[in-house]
């Protein structure tokens, strides 16, 4: 299991998960980056948004780490693990738009982002570097069933430190396309939008997710 949990793992959940990260926060990552269109500082807003979003990632693993206390008992930490990797495979067959069983995840967060949503809009539009990485931090929990799924399989690790280093490892593999989406948007959305993108990527999720379940102790 502890395989399963790498960081590189982690990365390529991020990466493959751009094709739904591209319709989450594309529109904000372009709104950013126009901020200061043709020049240096529109990057580096994009990249202080960015920031801001994997600090958030990383704090939100911290927290669910943290709690491991409290599944300490072997039968507990077998039966998170299983769901673990349950949450990988709906996240791959939501990926691929084979079942959106994951937008009632997001539907159920949307009520803590009500309460966040307002502060995000007063930050915009992003001037300043201190802006971009708030909003950023602030954008980090937005609803997100890709970010929720990532985030409970992290918690498997029972470990506050290695979770939070998990989420970043995430939102490090997300980088390079909401990179690609600031800078070159229209591009980027016609490559990932297309069906056999979705359907590759979610196929590879859906087989982390089957690799992830600790399939010996559920036999045994």
């Amino acid at each position: 299991m502890t395989e399963a949990l790498a960081l590189p793992t982690a990365f390529f959940l991020g990466l493959l998960g751009g094709t739904h990260c591209l319709g989450m926060c594309g529109g904000i990552a372009a709104t950013v980056s126009m901020s200061s269109p043709g020049g240096s500082k529109g990057l580096g807003l994009l990249l202080g948004y960015n920031s801001g979003r994997i600090i958030s990632y990383g704090i939100a693993g911290a927290i669910l780490g943290s709690l491991s206390w409290l599944i300490e008992n072997p039968t507990v930490q077998l039966a998170l693990r299983t769901f673990a990797g349950l949450m990988l495979i709906f996240m791959g067959l939501y990926i691929a738009q084979w079942w959106q069983i994951l937008s009632k995840v997001e539907q159920a967060g949307g009520i803590v982002w009500k309460q966040i949503s307002p502060l995000a809009s007063k930050l915009l539009p992003v001037k300043t570097l201190g802006q971009s990485i708030l909003l950023g931090l602030l954008w980090g929990w937005l609803p997100c069933g890709l970010v929720y799924s990532t985030l409970i399989w992290a918690s498997a690790a029972s470990d506050w430190v290695l979770s939070a280093e998990l989420m970043i490892a995430f939102g490090l593999g997300t980088l390079p396309v909401m990179l690609l989406t600031g800078v070159l948007a229209q591009q980027v959305k016609q490559i990932l939008q297309k069906s056999l993108t979705k359907h590759i990527s979610g196929s590879v999720i859906i087989l982390m997710g089957i690799y992830t379940i600790p399939w010996q102790g559920i036999i045994s």
